[in-house]
């Protein structure tokens, strides 16, 4: 029983990641109908940079917090600004081809700009260790659950109730009909894509808080697509739960049926829910497939 509760929380804490990261897969879809395929680079970068921030002020932890935000909202912003603004009301397959193309920038950009070595992300915090009876669970690892679900709780208020989320909900469902009501799509687009760098930028230094960040980091976001997936491409708070269950799956089919079984169990999760629900669990029946 013991170890079966230890699986759940250490898939928990790892769910939680991916289901960040997911999330920011589909505040963008949501708002502007693409997939990003450079969203794990994008987390990958912003952990960097908060490593960076740490090294240079001794680990102060909020000064790392809000650089490592601001670094996000202005990655998020530029990359929208000068790669995809540009790239409006052209095809699909080369908006997506693009994204593809500033995955692998960002990729060799961390090499170039950092090095190829694993780092730690020390900033006093998240490594403790909290005894929940007889099991031993990080903090950071407690900390990336309680942010993912404050996260859905703030996220659904914001497109409940917030007049920019319900601007953004239109702008989704009908971009032209948006523009005539006073809309600017322009300023969606924005805000979507640096939102969508700093809820994944959250992932991203949880991640490293908790384990370490290398050039490698680039497959959360791999492990987080399914995660989108599965909640439905469409459902903002649907991905960051199908993050967790992506995560509980891994774990627990790594656990008792073996490491290999951990890299495939998610995948084989999303083939039996996509045969049943193509649009994901949470997603809308009227998706648009790329």
């Amino acid at each position: 029983m013991q170890y079966l509760v230890q699986l759940l929380i250490s898939g928990l804490a790892i769910g939680a990641i991916y289901g960040l990261i997911a999330m920011g897969f589909a505040v963008i879809y949501k708002s502007t109908g693409l997939v990003n395929f450079a969203q794990g680079e994008m987390t990958m970068i912003t952990a960097y940079i908060a490593w960076t921030i740490s090294t240079t002020v001794s680990g102060n932890v909020f000064v790392v917090a809000m650089g490592a935000i601001l670094a996000a909202v202005l990655l998020g912003l530029v990359i929208e600004r000068l790669v995809m603004r540009p790239m409006l009301g052209e095809p699909v397959f080369a908006t997506v081809m693009v994204t593809i193309g500033l995955a692998v920038i960002l990729r060799s950009a961390i090499n170039f700009i950092w090095d190829a070595y694993p780092h730690g992300l020390d900033i006093g915090m998240g490594r403790g260790i909290v005894h929940l009876g007889s099991i031993g669970v990080r903090t950071g690892q407690l900390a990336v659950i309680a942010a993912l679900l404050l996260l859905l709780a703030a996220i659904w208020a914001f497109f409940r109730y917030s007049k920019v989320g319900v601007a953004m909900r239109a702008v989704a469902a009908d971009d032209r009909t948006a523009l005539l009501m006073g809309i600017s799509a322009t300023k969606v687009h924005a805000l979507a894509w640096a939102a969508s760098s700093v809820i994944a930028g959250i992932g991203g230094v949880f991640f490293a808080l908790s384990y370490d960040l290398s050039p490698a980091m680039f497959q959360l976001g791999l492990k987080a697509f399914p995660a989108t997936i599965l909640g439905g491409l469409d459902a903002v708070l649907g991905s960051g739960l199908g993050g967790l269950l992506i995560g509980i799956t891994e774990n627990l089919a790594g656990g008792y049926l073996g490491s290999g079984m951990k890299e495939v169990a998610g995948f084989a999760m999303i083939i039996v829910v996509l045969m049943v629900r193509p649009f994901g669990i949470f997603g809308e029946r009227d998706i648009e497939r790329v």
